[in-house]
């Protein structure tokens, strides 16, 4: 049987399928040649319902990991390190003495014989990705096998099932956003969508309309995107917010010109979460005659979305965000009226002739599998993540010198961005190595610098510094968010006492009133 409580993931990989057949275990072909991640049911309460009838799980279930010397030689080396490190207690000098490089560290044994989630950290980064959902890879295992013929062969059977396949999760796509299935465009991403949005309308209009519109708290790809077009002779106007993360209605309408051919204001931030008033928005680009257009990465499947009555024209999702597959987006193109876009690629007119080149029928099944979940369970997994992130946000703001950044009543609950004062951003997720988190987009948390995003909402340096995001999703438990909450005072409380700035605060010392002496 297996042991779920050894890790949170248990990976099969193709010697251990190989050890398995030579014992004379039956074990089909699918799994003998891929990995498979078999979710720990101890980690959620769907998890525990779904792996229970999950065929990848069952095949697994089938398998006696003793006969795998792989297997076996792993679970002895998490042995030793347990055994060495069972009295190690979760102090402050431990965590201290862990800040280092060498990748397994007492702190994280002493964390799973203390808490028993597991050898792998607690997730709370669900804004960079998500975990794929048991039941959206039971959706894509029959394309790996049976069904796969290319969905654009249109002569033989092999064709029309694949086909058909991609129509329905089409509309599971299309439905999420109240749009016609024929107004869904496959991408293989966010990022591709929405490069496809800011140059492929810009480039139709350019011999007419050389404006666009967007805010200075947009993901990476968008800003970049807008930038590029500079290069090609457009004028990018990018939008101030305010300390909330929100744009000024006014000031957009102000700034729409007669020659203005696109605004794009994200949905949800990436960031922060705030949520910027969309319909609103569309209502202005409605009256302007200006093509409106979102990045609603974040914000699909996860806030209510109705491209019609908020007055949408292009709407760019992805699939990996609501957990299923990477490598597959989408984009919502309006047809009535039509919307005019200039395609990226040019190839077999594939997507409307908008995005040319062969679907991957496993991960548009996926996405279509995904996106129905997130549709039917909506309520659900709301309710779910609305009390985690309460309960997580009232245990962070409860220490002293913490800020919530962004609106705290037009926020995604799922998304919690929390500068802690006097802590350097970095040196307390290297203090928590046993809880997964970022400082902020995972396109840009490699960087030292400080956050755009936070600058723009008028944070400093310091405190921009000093910023983690926590991500909570469907399955995130209310025990991690208790040791996630626990785990950032005992911490965020030892590294402040190293700080001499504390001290000095602790004492009553105005910092702004020093004047620093340079050398």
């Amino acid at each position: 049987m297996l042991r779920y409580t050894a890790t949170p993931f248990l990976r099969l990989s193709s010697s251990s399928c190989a050890a398995s057949l030579a014992s004379r275990r039956t074990l089909p072909s699918l799994v003998s040649r891929s990995n498979i991640i078999i979710p720990n049911t101890k980690n959620k309460r769907l998890y525990s319902a779904v792996a229970a009838t999950s065929p990848a799980v069952k095949v697994a279930k089938d398998i006696s990991l003793e006969t795998h010397t792989d297997t076996q030689r792993a679970a002895k080396e998490t042995q030793e390190a347990r055994s060495a490190a069972a009295t190690t207690p979760l102090s402050k000098s431990s965590i201290i003495d862990e800040i280092d490089t060498s990748g397994t560290t007492a702190l994280n044994a002493a964390y799973q014989e203390n808490t028993g989630f597991g050898t792998r950290p607690i997730y709370m980064d669900m804004q960079a990705t998500t975990p794929t959902d048991p039941r959206v890879l039971d959706t894509m295992l029959k394309f790996l096998t049976g069904l796969y013929g290319n969905p654009h062969s249109n002569t033989h059977s092999y064709g029309w099932e694949t086909h058909k396949e991609v129509e329905d999760a089409r509309d599971h796509v299309a439905k999420l956003i109240g749009a016609n299935a024929k107004e869904i465009i496959f991408t293989s991403g966010a990022t591709e969508s929405n490069n496809m949005v800011i140059k492929g309308v810009s480039r139709f209009y350019k011999n007419t309309k050389k404006h666009i519109i967007t805010t200075r708290t947009e993901h990476k790809c968008v800003l970049e995107a807008a930038r590029a077009m500079i290069n090609e002779g457009f004028e990018v106007t990018f939008l101030n917010v305010d300390e909330q993360g929100l744009i000024n209605l006014k000031e957009l309408e102000d700034a729409i010109r007669p020659d203005t051919c696109l605004v794009s204001v994200m949905a949800v931030n990436n960031e922060i979460g705030v949520i910027q008033p969309l319909k609103e928005i569309g209502n202005i680009c409605k009256k302007k005659k200006v093509y409106f257009h979102t990045d609603a990465a974040q914000a699909y499947g996860k806030i209510k979305l109705d491209v019609n009555d908020m007055n949408i024209d292009l709407l760019s999702i992805s699939s990996h965000k609501i957990y299923g597959p990477m490598g597959i987006g989408g984009l919502y193109v309006r047809r009535r009226p039509r919307v005019r876009l200039e395609p990226l690629l040019s190839g077999g007119g594939q997507e409307r002739g908008l995005r040319s080149g062969t679907l991957a029928p496993p991960l548009v099944a996926g996405f279509g599998r995904a996106a129905k979940l997130m549709y039917d369970e909506f309520e659900s997994d709301h309710e779910h993540i609305k009390r985690l992130s309460d309960k997580l946000v009232k245990g962070l703001l409860a220490l002293d010198h913490t800020n919530l950044n962004g609106s705290a009543d037009h926020r995604y609950p799922g998304c919690v961005n929390v500068s802690f004062a006097y802590v350097e951003g970095e040196s307390l997720l290297m203090a928590l190595r046993d809880i997964a988190l970022s400082s902020g987009s995972a396109c840009t948390s490699a960087s030292l610098e400080p956050s755009y995003v936070l600058h723009a909402l008028g944070r400093d340096d310091v405190l921009a510094h000093s910023s983690i995001r926590f991500g909570i999703g469907r399955f995130t438990t209310e025990k991690e968010v208790d040791y996630v909450i626990k785990a950032i005072s005992e911490r965020v409380q030892f590294l402040r006492n190293l700080s001499p700035l504390w001290e000095m605060v602790q004492e009553g010392i105005d910092l702004d009133s020093i004047e620093w002496s340079g050398h």
